[in-house]
């Protein structure tokens, strides 16, 4: 009989599977890659699907959640629960990662195409800034009204564009960004404690936060204040040579969520990994996404580290595989990361040794 780790491929697709399998870390979908579907479409998908529940992401065409509305109307987030509850499925963490990026941005025409009409306004670039951080208060008090305790997102930043360092760049401008960050930080950070929710980093190229060394130095900017830490996500670092275990093993106590995704580095001497300025999918590209478990990512290193790190929140598929058709992706992915998963060992092999 075939196998898949050391379940018989059989099992995987048993309707009792989920009953047999032993219980581990509940597996959702990150719905930002939905944003065409209405929320109740969806569910139904991921119940199929096999997932536990949904990451909901705060934008799309029918943002899934909406988080003015959930300010404004008394029943918005009971009604949130109670679709998600008619088909089994929970709610973790909500994510804001586009209008968290025009927070620390310089603001150009790219950012009209991703945030909210009430967050761009008349594209004023300051303006800009000062009502995404204030969508980003708004995001901790929805949170808090959703009874989650955890929004994803991204901060953007006012030194990506220096990354390179040429011209030669003075310490003080990235003193400057660090400087930045925690000017307009702070303050949202304030209403985060308020409120009892958490912001997790997705630590990824074009945020202040990008590899292990920014991701420290953003935590210090903050005074490593604890309402603020990090939505793991190894796709964004395999690229860089970064090992993705190693991020978790750095910041033991700072993961807050984690996305399961996979990405493939394809260098063929004539590739590279700033990816040429070509889009996604673009087989000519140096790496790119992949769906879960067809990349290059060790997951099995990063159960461990995360066992190690006593994480217990969800895995949450964030699916980007532009060469495969994503419901395909979507379902495959689910089974993986369910059998990815394993418990850590409460007692030493050798034990019984001792005994």
């Amino acid at each position: 009989m075939q196998t898949v780790g050391m379940l018989p491929t059989c099992l995987l697709f048993l309707p009792e599977y989920e009953e047999i399998r032993p219980m581990g870390r509940p597996v959702t979908l990150f719905t930002g890659q939905w944003g065409d579907l209405e929320l109740e479409e969806l569910c139904k998908k991921a119940k199929d699907w096999g997932y536990d529940g949904l990451e909901l992401a705060c934008w799309g065409k029918v943002p899934h959640f909406d988080v003015q509305r959930a300010l404004s109307e008394p029943d918005y987030c009971m009604k949130i629960h109670a679709l998600l509850g008619r088909y089994g499925l929970k709610v973790f963490a909500i994510s804001a990662h586009l209008v968290g990026q025009a927070t620390l941005d310089h603001i150009d025409a790219r950012h009209k195409e991703i945030l909210p009409d009430h967050v761009w306004g008349n594209g004023d670039p300051a303006g800009v800034n000062e009502r995404a951080c204030q969508e980003m208060k708004d995001t901790a008090r929805a949170a808090q009204k959703l009874g989650v305790k955890v929004v994803n997102g991204f901060t953007g930043s006012s030194i990506w564009h220096m990354v390179y360092d040429f011209p030669p760049t003075p310490k003080s401008m990235y003193d400057a960004g660090f400087e930045l960050l925690a000017e307009r930080w702070n303050p949202i950070l304030d209403v985060f404690q308020r409120c009892g929710v958490k912001f997790a980093l997705e630590v990824h190229p074009t945020e202040i936060a990008f590899d292990i060394y920014t991701a420290e130095r953003a935590l210090a900017a903050l005074n490593d204040r604890e309402e603020f830490g990090f939505n793991f996500d190894p796709s964004h670092l395999i690229h860089q040579g970064i090992d993705p275990a190693e991020f978790i093993r750095y910041f033991p106590n700072r993961i807050y969520h984690v996305h399961m995704k996979d990405a493939k580095v394809t260098l063929n001497g004539r590739s590279g990994i700033l990816a040429s300025h070509l889009s996604f999918g673009d087989p000519r590209r140096g790496w790119d996404f992949r769906s879960m478990g067809r990349g290059g990512v060790n997951f099995e290193e990063i159960i461990r580290a995360l066992n190690a790190a006593k994480y217990s929140g969800p895995l949450s598929v964030e699916w980007e595989d532009s060469g495969m058709d994503r419901e395909h992706g979507a379902r495959e992915s689910c089974k993986v990361v369910k059998e990815l998963d394993f418990p850590s060992s409460d007692r030493a092999f050798d034990a019984a040794f001792a005994e």
